[in-house]
């Protein structure tokens, strides 16, 4: 099957930004100057195509990211729209993993928002290259050069803006674009007639000078424009836009373009800017993986006829389809109808229908070819993070890593009829999302799901009564609390002895145990030399300290950040085994974590709270009640303060009440999970003597 677009000109871009900075109204407009839709979908009506669920249409926010296909100037664009709200991170980090660059967009009243700072941080790690959109120019109180400086002060990024907006607020009507020095207005509502003509008189000053900053900008990150500006020679708009699109793969620069998404403005000029400064699957580097047995290094370039490689990122349950299994090609192609290599599992997968996905709608295809963005039904054995590939060439590509939950509820079935139910919803909710986790409780023998928050987990169980349609009782939310150690013990000797009537059982395991990196969870090193214990029963050990680490000696949570280096021991030729090496691995952990000051941990949230300037007292009392740690805080347009503060998860629940009531319903408040840290005494008394 040929090519309908040669791979140069194919994008695969994901919207990032703040939860309610206009992701889903600029999709919209995407697909609507594409040609895709004829009408133009509203968050606030519940019509928009990338919010198709129902509890995305009753609650106006995006939380699952949806993949849409358009197509802008004889380019393949695929969209991918993603969450804003922090319970659903994991969905903007796995898009994030298989794009090839981003459109983030900002509101022009808040400027940088801690969600912002978020996916910029987690596109940074993926090095994914990034234009911006500053959005809602027609807001009271926006400013298109205090969104710019809150970019380069906050995110520590070099934007350029690339246009200047005529007026402001209401009176927003137009675009200068410093590129080809013109003026682009819209004479009628849906913004399709673009009006173009030259700069206004008394903006004329204002534009040289940013012109000049621009090309200046622009100049420096190339060597040959450099010598050229520097002897005054003229340099054109080709080779302007060509070293700046060389500056935005690399890093250097992030253009910043301007508009408001819901009254249709500015988006052709973005179109444009994906089309112009971000990489199509040629320009990013060949991917590199490992050979799943020998653990060598391969690498795949992106061309049709290289082996298949190509990286599972999102798991759908489909109610009429079944099982979807979005998926990104990095190299050769994948068949319907052929077999596939799952690298990950060490299974073979026959690959069903193929789709191309539109949101929740879907149109065959016979292939997915390399650099492309599709589906597949049918995979029993796939998940998130799998890798296929081709059987005779297998790789394996980096895992997608997601956050630990921080927070669990209770829930049961309401009737016996619903527990079986309950289990297979819960079982295909955990399939789709990887922050989602279900156990359960050996003591009580209660059901214990954990997800990234309050609307996270709200949400899964509202979908299980709709989806699913099981009746659950849920209880109340509680924080994910861990244990951890504070001083290190240099030797922990178990021997682990069980003589009876036949075989006995013999395993001795000599370790260090020592406090490890924030954030580096269970470290298990092997420092045995000269075979005192056989590599066989090593695992064994590794399996017990990992297994013991799952339940702490404090009050039973997990144990993590720990460091355990096992250096000496002894097995008997006939009595060992590895269950014996991993019983003395489990109890030489639990008693060596009691000698090593045990403590307990607590999730942290970074929280940002904006309310009138009226309120800041009540506001900061409010923090201070519940452990908060303020970290600062600065003036926003409108008489409104933003004040930074950290504060305990545990101290979280039923903010939002609180902070409307203090404020008059007019203050409002974003949380994400920052870090673990360690609980004082009087907590900690409370937590253990419970």
């Amino acid at each position: 099957m040929a090519r309908t677009f040669p791979l140069e000109k194919y994008r695969n871009i994901g919207i990032i930004a703040h939860i309610d900075a206009g992701k889903t109204t600029t999709t919209e407009r995407i697909l609507f100057y594409t040609g895709k839709t004829h009408r133009i979908g509203s968050v606030d009506d519940g019509t928009t195509v990338t919010d198709w669920m129902e509890q995305e249409r009753e609650r106006g926010i995006t939380i699952v990211s949806a993949a849409v296909s358009a197509e802008w100037k004889g380019y393949q664009i695929n969209v991918i729209d993603t969450p804003g709200h922090i319970d659903f991170t994991a969905e903007v980090q796995r898009s994030l993993r298989v794009l090839d660059g981003g459109i983030v967009i900002f509101d022009a009243v808040q400027g940088v928002e801690p969600q912002s700072e978020t996916v910029w941080h987690q596109a940074d790690r993926y090095g994914v290259p990034r234009i911006c959109f500053v959005n809602k120019l027609d807001r009271v109180g926006a400013s298109f050069e205090r969104t710019i400086r809150s970019i380069r002060d906050r995110l520590g990024a070099t934007p350029l803006a690339m246009q200047i907006p005529i007026g402001s607020d209401a009176n927003f009507s137009g675009i200068i674009d410093l590129m080809h020095l013109s003026t682009i207005s819209w004479e009628e509502s849906t913004g399709r007639e673009l009006q173009e003509a030259g700069i206004p008189s008394d903006m004329h000053a204002e534009t040289e000078a940013m012109r000049a900053l621009m090309v200046e900008v622009i100049a420096e990150s190339d060597d040959e424009l450099t010598t050229k500006y520097l002897e005054g020679d003229e340099i054109s708009t080709a080779e302007l836009k060509a070293a700046l699109r060389r500056a935005v793969l690399a890093g250097k620069i992030t253009p910043v373009f301007c508009g408001s998404s819901l009254r249709n403005k500015g988006i052709p000029s973005v179109l444009d800017a994906v089309i112009d400064y971000l990489p199509s699957p040629v320009d990013i580097p060949a991917v590199i993986g490992e050979h799943p047995k020998t653990g060598e290094e391969l690498m795949r370039p992106t061309e049709d006829d290289a082996p298949l490689s190509a990286l599972v990122f999102k798991i759908v349950t489909d109610p009429y389809v079944g099982r979807l299994a979005y998926l990104r090609v990095y190299s050769g192609k994948l068949a319907q109808g052929g077999m596939a290599y799952n690298s990950t599992k060490d299974r073979r997968e026959r690959v069903g229908r193929l789709l191309r996905m539109y949101a929740d709608r879907r149109e065959d295809v016979n292939e997915i070819l390399a650099g492309d963005i599709g589906a597949v039904l049918g995979m029993k054995e796939t998940f998130t993070g799998d890798t296929l590939c081709d059987i005779n060439h297998p790789i394996l590509l980096e895992n997608i890593s997601f956050p630990e939950p921080v927070i669990s509820v209770a829930i049961e079935p309401k009737t016996n009829a619903d527990q079986d139910k309950m289990s297979e919803a819960l079982r295909k909710l955990a399939e789709e999302d990887p922050t989602f986790v279900v156990h359960t409780n050996e003591e009580t023998g209660q059901t214990i799901i954990s997800g990234m928050g309050e609307l996270h987990l709200e949400v899964l169980v509202d979908r299980m009564l709709r989806e699913f349609k099981v009746q659950a009782r849920v209880g109340r939310p509680q924080v994910a609390y861990r244990e951890s150690i504070t001083k290190p013990v240099e030797r922990v000797e178990y021997r682990y002895i069980k003589q009876t009537g036949g075989r006995g059982q013999y395993g001795h395991v000599v370790f260090e145990i020592q406090p490890g990196e924030p954030g580096s969870g269970i470290v298990f090193e092997n420092a045995i030399v000269g075979g005192v214990i056989p590599r066989e029963y090593i695992q064994g050990v590794e399996k017990g300290v990992r297994e013991a680490a799952g339940g702490g000696v404090l009050a039973g949570y997990p144990a993590t950040d720990i460091k355990v280096r096992l250096y000496d021991g002894s097995y008997h030729e006939v009595d060992s085994s590895e269950m014996a090496f991993k019983m003395a691995g489990s109890l030489a952990f639990k008693e060596g974590t009691q000698k090593a000051g045990p403590v307990l941990l607590e999730p942290i949230a970074k929280i940002e709270v904006l309310a009138p300037e009226e309120y800041l007292g009540d506001v900061i009392a409010q923090l201070n009640a519940r452990r908060g740690e303020i970290l600062g805080m600065e003036s926003r347009p409108g008489n409104t303060q933003a004040v930074r503060a950290m504060v305990p998860l545990a101290e979280m629940f039923g903010y939002a009440t609180d902070l409307r009531s203090a404020t008059q319903g007019r203050g409002v408040f974003s949380m994400e999970f920052d870090h673990y840290a360690r609980v004082s005494e009087n907590v900690a008394r409370a937590l253990i003597g419970n």
